[in-house]
């Protein structure tokens, strides 16, 4: 297998966000009256991007105002919330960042969230430079689970899908790499524990797992 860049996911693989989103979310539905569990997020909405989670909501809660609106809730309070905080590292990431460049592998972050969350991530934690490529839902027509994200990354660095390794935590992501033909590698949080992945590569438990297995396949190389 020749492996020649790792596009890391960014909310729940990069960063652990997806608490945060639950709560955010739960901020932007309380003035509808709709009180949104940790149960009904992990199994529903964990991984995708706001738009689809802001449609599907509307649509099962009945909500007066339209899916646009309710979209454009949800980016307000996660703009208030990044423009003083930013959402904690995941375990192993610098590690997995170092074993990866060190490997000869370049570098893309490929999220279904917007830009403004990963500019807030490179700052504070001073991660500019790291990515030779960061393909955002503000770059694409069609966000995760469609594979858009994907073929967009790997046609950046210049490489074919098959030379390219993803990392995802949510069944939505890995769904979108496997549909661009990139080998993807799960690694699940407490929010995406119970989802399926079935089409991943492989299922790790954390990130220092998964790095071990980028570089068993790349030593060769």
């Amino acid at each position: 297998m020749t492996i020649k860049a790792i596009l890391f996911d960014h909310d729940g693989t990069l960063v652990d966000s997806e608490p945060t989103h639950w709560r955010l979310w739960r901020e932007a539905l309380r003035p509808h009256g709709v009180t949104l569990s940790e149960q009904e997020y992990k199994e529903r909405h964990a991984g995708m991007p706001t738009p689809a989670n802001a449609a599907a909501l509307a649509q099962r809660h009945a909500l007066d105002l339209g899916s646009d609106a309710l979209a454009e809730a949800k980016f307000a309070v996660t703009r208030e919330f990044l423009a003083k905080d930013a959402f904690p590292l995941m375990p192993g990431v610098r590690e997995a960042l170092a074993l990866c460049r060190a490997a000869g592998l370049r570098l893309g972050i490929v999220t279904g969230a917007g830009r403004d969350g990963v500019e807030a991530t490179l700052r504070a934690h001073a991660l500019h430079g790291v990515f030779d490529t960061i393909v955002t839902s503000d770059d694409v027509k069609r966000s995760k689970p469609a594979p858009e994200c994907y073929l967009l990354a790997a046609g950046r660095l210049g490489l074919p899908p098959a030379e390219c390794v993803a990392i995802e935590d949510t069944e939505h992501g890995v769904s979108a790499a496997a549909a661009a033909g990139i080998a993807c590698l799960a690694v699940p949080n407490e929010m995406s524990r119970d989802h399926d992945f079935s089409k991943a590569t492989a299922v790790f438990s954390d990130l220092a797992a998964a790095a071990a297995w980028i570089h068993g396949n790349t030593r060769e190389r």
